[in-house]
């Protein structure tokens, strides 16, 4: 098959150091376990999981995970066992086979076995992590090929994946793939805004592509002049999930997101770093306020570079990401840039994974559901809240929401109606600033004639404020609207 040839090439362009007759017969053993399978989307099976190893090499996985890559799905959709995958190739691959196995599918089903999924989850990482990066590499292809399903199923693929996998490709610092992750999720959950901001997106991209060409040029001449080599410099759009996510808190105004362009300049040494900073504040006035240093204090994910926002021609801001090959490879791939192998062939990492232990010892200590709930999200789900209904359904919406942004996400109706919520079964005001792992539900008054517009004033989400707009009750927004143009 032409695609083993391209697993085979990524292997050899990756300078990946493995045994590639071993690839040859895991594939070989993959596509007769599967043979006669078809994907819905009408591709014979074995393509998935050789989609799924192209993945794991680009990370720069071992042979072990490039193989179990290519088995992960056999002991669930054959005849063939784990015990067949172990005599053919060794015990570490057969159990990460099985770790992802174990996992299954994260359906949700209530807040009892969402929790004991997350910590199926979370142990399985602890005891090797390589089995999420098998996980991510299977929901990636998954993703690509989303269009083969029907709603029901892509809905709920989709926003696992945006509560679930991507923040903690985020938290392991997998940037090359949290971004996909999420792109491809907002484009089937929510496909009429997707189109909108690529549109927008692309429009403001076009307008400053020979602005970032021009500048390109300008940097390379003056660091060529003070003798600092350059290894790459390119250009960078933010990814559409992250620039949507940062407009809902910013008013939907484009023009207040500083780093939706940004130009990468690589360079040999963090001496280097600093010296091309400054000569790009030299020759830009730096806005305020915008120089994060991440050099000297990395983010907890191990991701470090420097970033500045300049002024450019006709006030337009681009960022700048100054940093080394080493940590731009880091950038790219996380903590898969920091792992080594010892004698025996294991994989061995640094201390950047002791929170994926502390998960292990946090699932084992706490009993209580909610304690967990609530540890769990301050240091893997970051800026967005997952809150459930009464029939278990996850919600998720941006932190601080509250029960009429909840209302609304639910349904335009039940926010228009919406008289009180209980949270946790306890009364709340609609005011109330949602948590992680709330359950909540809303009471609705039939008799209402439709929302009241002292919940703009609260209200987090775009969604809700412009319901809550185009429902008041017309005499009084007419009014306001009235005054506002006096």
């Amino acid at each position: 098959m032409a695609m083993l040839n391209t697993l085979l090439k990524v292997i050899d362009d990756e300078k990946l150091k493995m045994d590639k007759d071993m690839i040859r017969l895991a594939f070989d053993f993959a596509d007769e376990a599967h043979q006669g399978q078809l994907r819905k989307s009408g591709e014979p099976y074995v393509v998935h999981p050789l989609e799924t190893a192209i993945t794991l090499a680009k990370l720069h996985l071992d042979q072990e995970t490039i193989i179990a890559g290519l088995l992960h799905d056999v002991p669930e959709e054959t005849s063939v066992t784990l015990s067949d995958i172990e005599k053919n190739f060794g015990q570490n691959a057969a159990q990460l086979v099985e770790g992802i196995t174990k996992l299954g599918k994260l359906k949700y089903r209530g807040i009892e076995r969402y929790i004991e999924n997350l910590r199926k989850m979370f142990v399985a990482m602890a005891a090797d992590i390589r089995v999420i990066f098998i996980k991510f590499a299977d929901r990636l292809h998954n993703l690509r090929t989303l269009d083969a399903l029907e709603e029901p199923k892509r809905e709920r693929i989709a926003r696992e994946t945006l509560e679930i996998y991507a923040p903690i490709a985020n938290r392991l610092g997998v940037w090359q793939l949290k971004g996909e992750l999420e792109d491809l999720s907002f484009k089937h959950l929510y496909p009429q805004e997707f189109e909108d901001l690529k549109k927008r997106l692309d429009a403001n991209f076009s307008e400053r592509r020979d602005m970032l060409s021009s500048m390109k040029h300008e940097i390379t001449k003056a660091m060529k002049k003070e003798n600092i080599p350059i290894v790459e410099i390119s250009g960078r759009t933010k990814d559409l999930w992250s620039l949507y996510k940062k407009l809902q808190i910013r008013n939907n105004e484009l023009e207040r997101i500083y780093d939706i362009v940004a130009l990468r300049i690589v360079v040999p040494t963090v001496a280097d770093c600093y010296k091309t900073l400054g000569v790009i504040h030299n020759k830009w006035l730096p806005m305020p306020n915008r120089l994060k240093d991440y050099i000297a204090q990395p983010k907890p994910n191990g991701y470090q570079s420097l970033h500045t926002t300049i002024f450019c021609a006709k006030g337009k801001t681009v960022e700048i990401q100054i940093r080394t090959p080493e940590m731009h490879r880091t950038s790219e791939i996380g903590i898969a840039a920091h792992w080594h192998y010892d004698e025996k062939g294991s994989i061995k990492f640094d201390k950047k994974l002791e929170w994926v232990q502390e998960l292990t010892r946090w699932q084992q200590e706490l009993r209580d559901h909610k304690t967990f709930l609530d540890s769990l999200k301050i240091d893997v789900f970051q800026d967005r809240i997952f809150v459930f209904t009464p029939k278990g359904d996850v919600i998720d919406l941006p932190e601080n929401s509250t029960s009429i942004d909840f209302a609304y996400h639910i349904h335009t109706k039940i926010g228009d109606m919406a008289a009180g919520a209980r949270i946790n079964n306890q009364i709340a005001s609609l005011d109330t600033a949602l948590k992680s792992g709330d359950m909540v539900e809303i009471i609705t008054d039939k008799n209402r004639k439709g929302p009241s517009l002292d919940w703009l004033k609260f209200v987090k989400t775009r969604a809700a404020r412009d319901k809550i707009k185009a429902n008041a009750p017309r005499g009084i927004w007419q009014t306001i609207k009235g005054l506002r143009k006096k």
